[in-house]
């Protein structure tokens, strides 16, 4: 383990990611400011493709982390049958889920049932796909639909914080199966699949448009839904960090397009790969295209 994944075993990772949520919500005018300016110029963060263009137009540090892109910014992929990136970030890795395991990096990989908390949910994805996108400081933080689906179920999974840098992917064991993550489980017209939020080292928060922002708790958090989305809705977001991995059955084909490969540099709406949309009959019961107004249970 490298001395900077070590360093984040000894430091206190939720009192630090509390103090840094508190921070990021005040609408203290002086302390929002500082926060604001101080991170966009690090960044260099512009604001042409957001909705509002002036840092001025922020209520908090987390208004302008999670802010809005205009409605033109993204083109949503229209292909029936495309999968199209969640977030703006980077490929971390991309690949097949061979024998119920992912790869975090190379020498290391993860079980698929630990990922979900859930042993017979991973089952689902056994010989599936899987795609990991970094979230970078500077990127859009909101995660969107990679595909239409209807949701079915939440996850909050407590657990460690650290960051999710290329760094400590190569240097701590299970780093995604470890981590705060909330789980989101679809149905869709390829079979089960899911969307995975995994905090990180000082994120102050994940939220979903089914559950608002989850309150942090030392269990599991399973919720129940009936919730259709459409490809390109809005599913959650960030407040700080992070990393969104896709999880497709083995059903949807060989997804990924052959330019999605560690390090390859992403937009929110882009085609990531294509699904077999013929290998479940289309699961009438699950298509999004329903008639029924449904809501959460």
């Amino acid at each position: 383990m490298n001395l900077f994944a070590l360093a984040q075993n000894i430091v206190p990772q939720q009192a630090l990611s509390e103090l840094a949520g508190a921070l990021a919500a005040s609408e203290n005018p002086y302390l929002k400011k500082a926060l604001i300016r101080s991170f966009a110029k690090a960044y260099d963060i512009g604001l042409d493709e957001y909705a509002r263009g002036s840092l001025d137009d922020y209520a908090s540090f987390n208004d302008f982390f999670t802010r809005e892109l205009k409605d033109d910014a993204r083109a949503i992929d229209a292909a029936k049958d495309s999968i199209i990136c969640p977030a703006d970030g980077t490929v971390s890795q991309a690949g097949v889920i061979r024998q119920g395991t992912i790869v975090q990096a190379k020498g290391r990989d993860y079980e698929v049932g630990q990922l979900l908390a859930d042993y017979d949910d991973g089952r689902e994805f056994v010989d599936g796909s899987f795609a990991t996108i970094y979230l970078a400081p500077s990127n859009y933080h909101r995660v969107h639909m990679p595909f239409d689906g209807r949701l079915i179920a939440t996850r909050y999974v407590p657990g460690t914080l650290f960051s999710v840098n290329d760094a400590t992917a190569q240097s701590v064991p299970d780093l995604f199966a470890r981590n705060e993550r909330l789980v989101c489980l679809f149905e869709t017209a390829f079979g089960r699949a899911a969307v995975v939020l995994v905090g990180a080292m000082i994120v102050a928060g994940i939220e979903c448009v089914a559950t608002g922002q989850i309150k942090r708790t030392p269990y599991i958090q399973y919720r129940t839904h009936d919730l259709p989305l459409t490809k390109g809705d809005e599913l959650g977001r960030f407040y700080l960090g992070s990393t969104a991995i896709v999880l497709l059955p083995k059903a949807a084909g060989n997804a990924w397009l052959d330019d999605v490969c560690h390090g390859q540099k992403v937009l929110m709406g882009q085609a990531i790969g294509r699904c077999d949309l013929g290998s479940r009959d289309n699961l009438a019961n699950a298509a999004v295209n329903s008639s029924d107004n449904p809501a959460d249970s």
